[in-house]
């Protein structure tokens, strides 16, 4: 009985020993692991990248022409009577594009959200215009029959355009989901033109008056290159892809308040590079 109780205490010691002296093998710890590693994305810094853009635009030309008219017919009788050069003479005009650009900017990034300022620029080609006229005859003043007739026509092409923005983000894993606002930027040729004509016949008693007219005046207002602003908004992704290598999905809305109100709205789809 001694004899088997001591040779069980020399295994066990002997198994204790090389237990200890055996490598230490995950697989030894038994079932339960930590899980698996995320590794999180740096997202601060500078990056720059390009962008392919596919968009419309809406102009409004409905008032474009008022400021010249009303030049046109000042301290006309007619005018201070009737209000000509408010008549309602264009409209609306709505277009497609597409366009190409870049893109550079900074981010600052905190434990749980991504903050940064970006200029964001795009050459496209967005051309409007339209065109209207108006004739109304009145019995005024006393003794005359006068008609009036206005037109107006006013195009707009947009070639460049941008956004100076501020961006806040959330970031995860791979992935930041951002929105930014910002001020809007473009370059654009504006051209307008008014016409307007006038005429006086007498119809009172005698003796006969002399007609007036016809008479006409037309101006012209064009203005090539010329910058206008406006306010912008909108929200994108960025995905992170290798090494600093991230992908861009974004739709931007700018809002141009110019002689010729105008809003462009643009999916945008890019890639970029954070240093």
């Amino acid at each position: 009985m001694r004899r088997l109780l001591m040779v069980a205490v020399m295994c066990g010691v002997v198994s204790a020993a090389q237990a200890a002296d055996m490598p230490d093998l995950p697989f030894l710890r038994g079932s339960f692991t930590d899980g698996l590693s995320k590794s999180s994305v740096n997202w601060g810094g500078g990056y720059i990248g390009g962008h392919a853009s596919h968009g419309a635009a809406d102009m409004d030309f409905t008032n474009s022409g008022q400021d010249l008219l009303a030049k046109l017919l000042n301290n006309i009788d007619l005018e201070t009577q009737f209000d000509i050069s408010k008549w309602p003479l264009l409209g609306k005009a709505h277009m497609q594009s597409s366009g190409f650009g870049g893109f550079m900017g900074y981010n600052f990034q905190f434990s749980e959200a991504v903050i940064g300022v970006e200029l964001n620029y795009t050459h496209g080609n967005f051309f409007g215009a339209n065109s209207g006229m108006q004739a109304r005859s009145f019995m005024y003043p006393a003794n005359y029959m006068s008609a009036a007739a206005i037109s107006s026509s006013a195009s707009m092409k947009i070639t460049d355009y941008g956004s100076l923005r501020a961006r806040a983000a959330y970031p995860v894993d791979n992935f930041l989901p951002y929105g930014f606002v910002g001020l809007a930027m473009g370059q654009a040729n504006i051209n307008r033109r008014a016409d307007a004509g006038l005429y006086y016949v007498y119809t009172g008693p005698a003796p006969v008056q002399p007609n007036i007219g016809p008479v006409s005046y037309s101006l012209t207002d064009n203005a090539n290159s010329h910058l206008i602003t406006g306010f912008a908004g909108g929200v994108g992704i960025d995905i992170m892809l290798y090494a600093g290598l991230f992908l861009r999905a974004e739709w931007e809305h700018l809002r141009f308040n110019s002689k010729v109100e105008t809003s462009v709205n643009t999916v945008k789809a890019g890639l970029g590079y954070k240093f």
